[in-house]
Formats: C-alpha cells, sequence, structure tokens
C-alpha cells in the first residue's frame, strides 16, 4: 500500500493547534480569575493532548516533546494532586505562549526549539518530577524499581475506521522513553488468501518494550482511546538492583523507532483546507446553503432567458424584461451570499484582549475588568486580520494611560477596579468598534502645553476640547514624561489612524476629564466592494468612494485663485481649499478645462478635504475592487480598478494619496 503523503494536512495541523491553544489560554484565564469549573481542566488538558498527538503523528518531535512535558504537569491538576495558584496558572500561560513560538516556528520550516523553549521544557520537567518523587516517598510505591514495561497490542480488525493509527501510537510512546519492537505478527484475523485481504482492516499485533522510569498513568493515558479497539497486555519490567536511577527519556531529536513497514495507514486524516500557499476559512454549513440555493435559482433565470434568446419574437419582450430583471436580482442576492462567505465574527480578535490586559494589570499595578460586547458582530476576512494590531494599541493605551491605579482611583470616588469595554456593532453600511475606560480621561492641559511646545498650536490660541483630543493623533506626539515598552516613545495614535484609514475607515475620540475616553473606529465591512460615484473625466471613468464625499458643486470661474507654484484653491464653507484637476493629474485628453463647465467633488480624507474637477457625474454604483499592483503595478492615486455598467474600465480613486497632493499644493 503506498504511504500516505502527511504534508497535505500540516496547514489544517497548524490551524487547529493554535484554536487549541487559544481554548487553553482562555480557559487559563477563566481558572485564574477563580473559577472553580472542573470543566475547564479537561479543556486544558484535551487540547494539549491533541496537540500533542498531531506533532507526533506529523513528526514535529520538538513540539510533542514539549506539549508532552506540559500534559503531565496538567494531568497532575486534572487528578487533583496538584492544586492550580497563580504561579501555576503563569508558567502554563508561558508555556501556552511558547508552544504557539514554536508551532509559527515549525510552519516556517525553522527549527521549532530554541533555548528558550528548551529552558522552559526542563523548568517543566523538574516541576513534574519533583512532584512525582514526592509521591512516590509518600505512597513508597515501586515505580522506582521498574526499569521499562512491556507491551502486547494487538490490533482489532476494525482499528483504522475508528480514526486510530498504530504508527501514531508509536510516535507518541517515544516521547515517553526509548522504545524497541520486539515483534510484529500478523494476527489470526487475517484472511487465509491475499485476494481476501481488506485493505481498510487491520491484521497486525506488536510486541514492544518501552524502557524508561515511566508512570504508568502516563501509559495508560495514550491508549484511552483505543478501547474496545485492540488487546492489550502491559507489565512492568523489573530493574535490576544495581540500578541507581532509570533510564533518561530520549531528546526530541532521538532517532525514529524502526515501525513496522508493512503496517497500514490509518485511514482519518483531517482535510485541509486551502492550498499550502494561500490563505483558508472556514465557513458555516448555512452559509454555503444558501450559496447553492442561490446557484440553483441562477441556473433556472438562465435557461429561461436562453430559451427566450432561441425563439424570441416581439411578443416575448415583456417575459424578456421580467427575465433580465430576475437575473439582477439573483446576481445581487448571489454577490451577497458570496461575500457573506468571507464574514468571519470579531470575536475572534477579541478573545485576544483577556491575556493581554491580565498582563497589562499586574505589571502596572492596576485592577481592570474587561468587558466584551458584540463578539458575534462580522466583518471581512481581510478587515479582521488587520484591524487586530490598532485594536491592540487602543486597549493599551487605555489601561496605561487612562485606568487610574487602585489608590487613586479611591481618592476619586471610584471603585478600585477600573472598567475597559471594547464594544462592536453595524452602524450603517459600516461596523463600528468603541474602546471606552472609565478612568482619568484626556489631561487637555498636558497635552495642550505639548502642542504648544512642539510648535503644533500658537500659543494662547483657544481650541475646544474635540480639538485637543485630536492633538494625540499627531505623529509622534506623547504627553508621557518617562519612555517605557508601553508608551512614551511617541509611537502608537498616528499609527492607528494611519492603519485604520488604510482599511478605509476613520477614528476619533471623545473625552471627559475624570470620566473617562471613548476610541470610535467605523470600518466598512468589506475592502472588496465599495459603494462610488462614477466620473467622466475626458473619455475616461473614475470613481470616487461614496464614505471620502463631502458635497459635489459647479464653481465660477472666479471663485478659483492660484497660489504659488501653479497650484489652485476655492474658497468652500469658510476656508480655502485645494483643487485638483483630474485630467491634469492623470493624463486624460480631452477632458474639459474650463472650471465653470465641470463639477469640483469635495472629499475628505484624515481631517483634510480637497475638491476633485471631473467632467461630470454618471452615477452611484457598487464597484468589485480590483487590485492594479498584482496584474500591473502600483499607480499613485489610484487604489484599484473594477469594471462599470456598460463593460468598460474605471480606476478608483485613492483619495487619501490625492489629499496628500493636495497639502503639497496648498504648502506651496
Amino acid at each position: 500500500m503506498a504511504a500516505v503523503d502527511l504534508t497535505q494536512f500540516h496547514k489544517t495541523f497548524f490551524e487547529e493547534s493554535v484554536e487549541g491553544l487559544d481554548a487553553m489560554e482562555a480557559a487559563l484565564l477563566a481558572l485564574d480569575s477563580g473559577s472553580t469549573d472542573h470543566e475547564l481542566v479537561h479543556t486544558i488538558f484535551r487540547a494539549a493532548h491533541s496537540i500533542k498527538g498531531g506533532a507526533a503523528t506529523f513528526g514535529f518531535t520538538d513540539v510533542a516533546a514539549f506539549t508532552h512535558v506540559a500534559e503531565s504537569l496538567l494531568e497532575e491538576v486534572r487528578s487533583e494532586r496538584r492544586v492550580v495558584d497563580a504561579t501555576l496558572t503563569d508558567l502554563l500561560l508561558r508555556s501556552v505562549d511558547c508552544m504557539r513560538a514554536m508551532l509559527d516556528r515549525t510552519a516556517q520550516g525553522q527549527p521549532a526549539a530554541d533555548a528558550n523553549s528548551e529552558a522552559l521544557r526542563v523548568e517543566l520537567a523538574q516541576l513534574v518530577e519533583g512532584k512525582t518523587a514526592a509521591v512516590a516517598v509518600a505512597t513508597k510505591s515501586k515505580a522506582e524499581v521498574v526499569a521499562g514495561w512491556d507491551i502486547r497490542f494487538v490490533a482489532r480488525p476494525h482499528l483504522l475506521q475508528t480514526g486510530n493509527e498504530p504508527l501514531r501510537l508509536f510516535r507518541e510512546l517515544q516521547q515517553l522513553g526509548r522504545l524497541e519492537v520486539l515483534r510484529a505478527f500478523i494476527t489470526d484475523a487475517a484472511p487465509a488468501e491475499f485476494a481476501a485481504i481488506d485493505p481498510g482492516q487491520c491484521y497486525l499485533g506488536w510486541e514492544l518494550r518501552l524502557h524508561g522510569a515511566v508512570a504508568r498513568p502516563d501509559l495508560d493515558a495514550l491508549f484511552e482511546w483505543l478501547d474496545g479497539d485492540c488487546d492489550l497486555t502491559i507489565a512492568a519490567v523489573p530493574a535490576p538492583q544495581e540500578v541507581a536511577a532509570p533510564a533518561p527519556a530520549p531528546s526530541a531529536a532521538a532517532p525514529a523507532v524502526a515501525a513496522p513497514a508493512a503496517a497500514p495507514a490509518g485511514t482519518r486524516e483531517v482535510s485541509a483546507s486551502g492550498s499550502a500557499e494561500g490563505g483558508s476559512i472556514r465557513v458555516g454549513i448555512d452559509k454555503v446553503d444558501a450559496l447553492i440555493d442561490m446557484m440553483g435559482e441562477l441556473v433556472i433565470t438562465q435557461s429561461m432567458l436562453n430559451d427566450i434568446g432561441t425563439n424570441f419574437e416581439l411578443s416575448q419582450l415583456e417575459r424578456l424584461r421580467e427575465g433580465l430583471a430576475q437575473l439582477e436580482r439573483n446576481t445581487r442576492e448571489l454577490q451577497d451570499s458570496v461575500m457573506r462567505i468571507r464574514m468571519l465574527p470579531i470575536g475572534s480578535v477579541f478573545n485576544r484582549f483577556p491575556r493581554l490586559v491580565r498582563d497589562l494589570e499586574r505589571k502596572l499595578g492596576k485592577q481592570v475588568r474587561l468587558e466584551l460586547q458584540g463578539e458575534q458582530t462580522e466583518l471581512d476576512k481581510t478587515v479582521l486580520e488587520k484591524i487586530g494590531d490598532p485594536l491592540v494599541h487602543l486597549v493599551r493605551n487605555a489601561i496605561d494611560h487612562g485606568l487610574e491605579v487602585p489608590e487613586q482611583r479611591r481618592a476619586a470616588g471610584k471603585p478600585e477596579t477600573g472598567t475597559l469595554t471594547l464594544d462592536a456593532h453595524h452602524e450603517g453600511g459600516n461596523i463600528v468598534v468603541r474602546i471606552s475606560d472609565d478612568g482619568a480621561g484626556l489631561n487637555r492641559e498636558r497635552i495642550l502645553a505639548k502642542a504648544v511646545e512642539r510648535g503644533l498650536v500658537p500659543p494662547g490660541q483657544q481650541l475646544s476640547d474635540d480639538e485637543v483630543a485630536e492633538l494625540i493623533f499627531q505623529p509622534g506626539f506623547s504627553t508621557a514624561a518617562v519612555a517605557t515598552d508601553l508608551s512614551g516613545r511617541g509611537v502608537g495614535m498616528d499609527v492607528v489612524r494611519r492603519n485604520v484609514h488604510d482599511l478605509g475607515g476613520s477614528v476619533g475620540v471623545k473625552s471627559v476629564a475624570g470620566k473617562g475616553s471613548v476610541f470610535t473606529i467605523a470600518l466598512p465591512l468589506t475592502l472588496a466592494i465599495i459603494d462610488g460615484l462614477v466620473t467622466a473625466v475626458g473619455e475616461e471613468r473614475y470613481i470616487v468612494p461614496l464614505i471620502s464625499i463631502v458635497e459635489s458643486l459647479r464653481l465660477g470661474a472666479d471663485t478659483v485663485r492660484k497660489i504659488a507654484g501653479g497650484g489652485e484653491v476655492f474658497k468652500f464653507r469658510g476656508e480655502y481649499l485645494p483643487m485638483i484637476r483630474l485630467h491634469r493629474a492623470f493624463g486624460c485628453p480631452n477632458a474639459i478645462a474650463e472650471i465653470e463647465r465641470g463639477i469640483v467633488v469635495v472629499v475628505e480624507d484624515d481631517g483634510q478635504r480637497v475638491g476633485l474637477l471631473v467632467d461630470e457625474l454618471l452615477g452611484q454604483q457598487q464597484a468589485v475592487i480590483k487590485s492594479l499592483e498584482k496584474h500591473y503595478e502600483r499607480v499613485q492615486g489610484v487604489s484599484g480598478a473594477t469594471i462599470v455598467s456598460d463593460g468598460s474600465v474605471a480606476l478608483i480613486v485613492d483619495v487619501g494619496g490625492v489629499v496628500r497632493l493636495g497639502r503639497r499644493i496648498k504648502a506651496a
């Protein structure tokens, strides 16, 4: 039988292992908060056991060795031989972080183990051995004189059909000690005729010897999933009297056991989702069903239109119109169904914050209660992947700058524990995420003084609270007196705004002194489709995102003024805005050059406005964005391209890029 190529399942293993680590971390944090739910311990143990088994199956011995030691410690907790306390929780959380890093390195083809992981593995092993030794001394067990175990393992024919695999079992045994195959044999259940052999059945048995002072519970744990699937006999091998210490377990780099080549490969493997290079996504069956239903409706409509086209007569004109209207509805519903497949709950991002808050409150000596709301709010996978870092910045900022230490909160008449709330909800066509705290709020005087010191605000200028709050988003702005690894290095809030703007969103802040602050992020539901205004510039079509448009208007020739450097400005609502002629910016021939004949579209980005001169407005349209960089190269002032209703290609205006161009014009 041909060997199964296990590399095809690596991607799924890594994805499921990360999910397991997330589950472990969440359960550990719940235990740390004082929960006495025993199921939490079982959750942690099961996740570690699954990761260890998968790592052993795929030959990731370093990961399996580390996880085995952690699992041994968890077994003591599960059997109530060790009490969970803050020190143990910290150690296990560090182990989760270490396993996460080891899996990352393994996925990138790098050695999983490093100095840090090895040091932590030794620390875990010493803790387990110390506990085991103490129990052995207290109970005077005979485990200390056991040199190994003789194992007779005979598979029942249906073993492979249950998803179990002997080779995987051997690899897990290797993590406990040196494994020796004494004999492999064919069982009596095997058919006498070769032609009658069923490849899905297992007819093999083994006699094994596991060398080393391995605890019997650890050995039993490996076979607990095989109950009813094999005939098993385990006998202790007494150690010679002169042996003073048990044989050491093999290192993670120990050579693989030469298992019998005839052992059939298991049939239960996790199917991989997505290619090895591309990303993957888990889709609910309801979304797949909706997609299949819409495809059925589309096929029916296509069949109807095909019939009309084959036997078309003028009397069928009304029926044709109805068919086209139905096609439009089906297409829109199909588009919605496809886009829903990319939508994931924001809870996958929120779930990282309980650990972050726990670490920060201990580091800063603060008490924080984290409240998460709207975790099931969905947004596009691409947006979800990119919003994590800005949210981390804001959460760290809220705990470090916003929330006070318990003494200060008591003096202000507040509870010692501060509240930090993350809330996500849909608002119009966007998703809104709010990060709010009940801390001290922004220090208006300190922010204003720092802004004057840096020359951002003239001395004596009166600013509203909102204008003062906006100053914290200036590049390099910080009011921290001492630079730390959390704050005060002049990076953070400007990075947050830039990253959010790159996603087509906006970020703002409201603060009340002594009451707290609320940071609000508004994001598009998806980056793949935008609502835009189609404009004509000469013979070309340009789409301006609706979210960036303030107003469109006609101007008289006398309302535009030229400034030094050849730029132009016009007066709009009491201020002068730079004007950009798109036909000049993009080199469009045969465009309208007279101001009074064209239309100016006022757009805004990062609080700055410019006017775009176009020939005319052609209407509103949803645009499916196609990247230019992927097929051509990056074009300044253009974020992508799409196909408009008449089949021609239209470019999508990068509003941020043209606003930056407008700033240079105004500065000149």
